[in-house]
């Protein structure tokens, strides 16, 4: 089962890789419902499922954000200003989101997940249509945007990309720059994200064997094996895609992947 596993993992980080460059959405989306289903089959206990889930999530992304990040900054896609300013808040929410996942009940995690996208997915959908127009906000209000995206998307085993490309469109952002600074930001919510599951997961008796913390060394490997080599393809692919087009694709991604996870 466990080479099985990895199998299944390389497949999923060829789909991950190439979204992570199109969306900017790290993969987290598909590889933690993947991950969710997978896992029991190896005998993982209910109660380790999910943060094992959002832990693997969050280490393969460092790797697939890291390139996707690079090719977008070829291509001028990451206005740094914006994204600096961001980035320290982001950090600080995603390490303290990994305690608070370490906290409450998988069922739990699974429903905030689950809201919190199709309600991110409903107004992409609706802002297709509309040009906005609205300034960007003041230096607290963009720290506390950082704060809230790193403390969410750590407990979701998401880059932040599904909440910062939708606040930072909703605020006149072209969504290319807007998928820019979320695969920026995205590779710092992986790195203290992905840290914090390894110290909470330390002293969990339940987890088996080839786990670091609450990451899953064989599904990990399988999924940065080749979600490195898509996540460059990815990003060619979001320069000529049609603006219209982007938010669609994004916002029928979320609303499938959170359907999948409550059913």
């Amino acid at each position: 089962m466990i080479i099985s596993i990895f199998i299944i993992c390389v497949l999923l980080g060829c789909f991950t890789g190439f979204l992570a460059g199109l969306l900017g959405i790290g993969g987290g989306l598909i590889i933690v419902p993947a991950l969710v289903y997978l896992l029991p089959s190896l005998g993982f206990s209910n109660e380790v499922v999910m943060p094992v889930a959002i832990a693997t999530s969050l280490a393969s992304i460092i790797v697939t954000s890291s390139i996707a990040s690079l090719a977008h900054h070829k291509r001028k896609n990451i206005p740094w200003k914006t994204a600096r300013q961001l980035v320290v808040m982001i950090a600080l929410g995603a390490s303290f989101g990994a305690y608070i996942a370490d906290s409450i009940s998988t069922q739990l995690l699974k429903y905030i997940f689950s809201t919190a996208v199709i309600l991110l997915a409903a107004y992409m959908l609706l802002s297709v249509r509309i040009a906005n127009s609205k300034p960007f906000p003041g230096h607290w209000y963009i720290k506390l945007i950082g704060l809230f995206t790193g403390v969410l998307s750590s407990i979701m085993g998401i880059v932040g990309g599904a909440i910062l490309v939708p606040v930072l469109s909703y605020y006149s952002t072209p969504v290319r720059k807007a998928i820019g600074i979320a695969t920026v930001c995205g590779f710092v919510v992986a790195c203290f994200g992905t840290l914090g599951f390894i110290l909470t997961g330390l002293d969990q008796d339940a987890l088996p064997q080839w786990s670091l913390g609450y990451i899953y060394l064989p599904a990990l490997c399988g999924i940065i094996l080749t979600s490195s080599l898509f996540a460059p393809l990815g990003v060619r692919y979001a320069s000529k895609l049609p603006v219209s087009t982007l938010k669609k694709s994004f916002a029928v991604f979320l609303i499938l992947v959170a359907i999948k996870m409550m059913w």
